[in-house]
């Protein structure tokens, strides 16, 4: 029978979780030991650290999950891997704050022997192929482009050809870049003159409601906004009804959670959502810390599956499907 330990632990000054995934029959003389950092607080993470556990348990192994939350924050980042670097867990599993900020501290791990792998973030290109054993992310160009489709399909029925565009961003990590650059050609092959108006951060939900209440003042001529993460996408919806836009201003975003697909299923403001699941990410990224660490090989970039939401129905078999509410 599966047995799960939560106990809390202060490792170097930073505040961290031991979660003991004790599966029997076990496959490993010896636990596993996994280092796992969360990149926020945003409920992706919860069903990453969900799919982590889910896929121990699956493959009968005696696996440690030593894990914390980095809060965004580069310095707290870097104090954790170090304290695990120390420790001599087998195997990193991250998803980066900062493409360089980052790669300092991989480095200190990679030195001790401790293959690091990456998810949904990760350190840039040069320093990953050097330094990271793999890369777990939904490809973020075709993210963005799927919901850049189903955006300009949603606008040409509303007869809008013209379409002026909010986007709140999280655009401080590459892969929101990238997002964008797929929405936006996917606007271009519809044949439609879009404009983006307004594009500033806002990557967590508190900011998202500001930013978006922000650029709905500043630009009232907007049709669609494009949240291009969870926060963002739930904050666009809660600033247009704020802002008693309902009806005139339409929401298209990336992932899915509970309160998103509530969203969905009223389907008044929030039209569309692509999603890449925290649980089958959390699964891929253990997969792959197991090869690296038994020495196995592994393509440097590996896709997770990328999921498209556009109905209310969509919607309600997302919420009977996670009763857990955990992407």
């Amino acid at each position: 029978m599966k047995t799960i330990k939560t106990l809390l632990k202060y490792l170097g000054g930073a505040t961290a979780v031991l979660l003991s995934l004790q599966v029997a029959p076990a496959l490993a003389t010896e636990a596993f030991q996994v280092g796992a950092i969360y990149l926020d607080a945003q409920g992706y993470y919860a069903g990453v650290r969900a799919g982590i556990g889910a896929r121990a348990a699956e493959l009968g192994q005696d696996i440690n999950v030593i894990e914390t939350n980095a809060r965004g924050d580069v310095a707290k980042e870097s104090q954790f891997i170090n304290t695990l670097s120390v420790a001599g867990i087998d195997a990193l599993i991250l998803s980066a704050v900062s493409a360089d900020g980052s790669v300092r501290s991989i480095e200190r791990a990679r030195e001790r022997g401790i293959p690091v792998i990456c998810y949904n973030t990760c350190i840039n290109d040069n320093d990953r192929e050097n330094l990271v054993f793999a890369y777990a992310v939904g490809d973020p160009f075709r993210f963005g482009r799927l919901i850049g489709e189903f955006a300009a399909k949603f606008l040409q029925d509303k007869g809008i050809q013209n379409p002026k565009i909010g986007v709140v961003n999280c655009e401080q990590f590459e892969v929101c870049i990238t997002r964008r650059e797929g929405f936006e050609s996917a606007l271009n092959d519809a044949g439609l003159k879009w404009e983006i108006v307004a594009n500033q951060e806002g990557s967590t939900l508190d900011r998202a409601v500001t930013t978006a209440k922000q650029i709905l003042s500043a630009h009232p001529e907007i049709n669609i906004m494009f949240g291009q993460a969870g926060g963002s996408t739930l904050g666009a919806v809660k600033a247009v009804e704020s802002a008693g836009r309902v009806g005139e201003v339409f929401v298209v975003g990336g992932d899915m959670t509970t309160e998103i697909a509530e969203a969905l299923k009223d389907n008044k403001i929030l039209k569309g959502v692509v999603d890449i699941s925290g649980k089958q990410m959390g699964a891929l990224a253990l997969d792959l810390a197991l090869k690296a660490a038994n020495n196995q090989t592994s393509d440097k970039v590996v896709q997770a599956p990328i999921d498209l939401y556009t109905s209310v129905a969509d919607a309600r078999n997302w919420i009977e499907t996670h009763p857990d509410g955990l992407p």
